[in-house]
């Protein structure tokens, strides 16, 4: 079984779980015994400094949004671009961090790109694979700009660069162009 970690999962429209309506998910973890990842263009309408208020006697000033991770309850999952504070490597450069003193480091900095996670996204034993098979969704390698870009338009913009991916090779081009009247 080759794995899915670091790669995203576009879900196709006719995906039947609303949870997953038009989202992307970074698979953070993906072997036999199951996947999981977090929805990258779900943000809340909860700004992180609200949820520090909540959680740290710190005052956090972030204006961020937490994002909603997934359907499943679990901690704070923070992705970023902090090596000092990253606990596990995703992609290159990118990091994910559980740990509450590395998460309240990471929310009162403002060098380091971060997004913070609320939620996770879970399959069980060979679930997401069967998933995949019965072509509820497409992959593609993550890229670390998937990441931090803004999360509206995302899903599409994502499709899009799918969909360029599988029509090439049966064009014998090496690109599309931006207008088909280029052709």
């Amino acid at each position: 079984m080759e794995s899915l970690a670091g790669h995203l999962l576009i879900a196709v429209p006719e995906l039947p779980d609303s949870n997953f309506f038009r989202s992307v998910v970074l698979l953070l973890q993906h072997s036999e015994e199951g996947a999981s990842g977090v929805v990258l263009n779900r943000p809340s309408d909860v700004s992180v400094s609200q949820v520090w208020e909540e959680i740290s006697e710190e005052a956090c000033l972030s204006k961020l949004l937490v994002n909603v991770g997934g359907p499943v309850e679990g901690p704070l999952i923070g992705l970023h671009s902090s090596l000092g504070l990253g606990e596990v490597q995703i992609l290159s450069g990118l990091f994910m961090s559980l740990r509450r003193e590395n998460l309240n480091q990471l929310v009162m900095q403002d060098v380091h790109p971060f997004r913070i996670y609320s939620g996770y996204a879970g399959w069980g034993p060979m679930q997401l694979d069967s998933e995949i098979e019965r072509g509820g969704w497409l992959t593609m390698r993550a890229e670390y700009d998937h990441v931090f870009e803004s999360p509206e338009g995302l899903w599409k913009r994502v499709c899009e660069h799918v969909g360029h991916n599988i029509m090439l090779p049966h064009f014998g081009i090496k690109s599309l162009p931006n207008d088909p009247s280029m052709n």
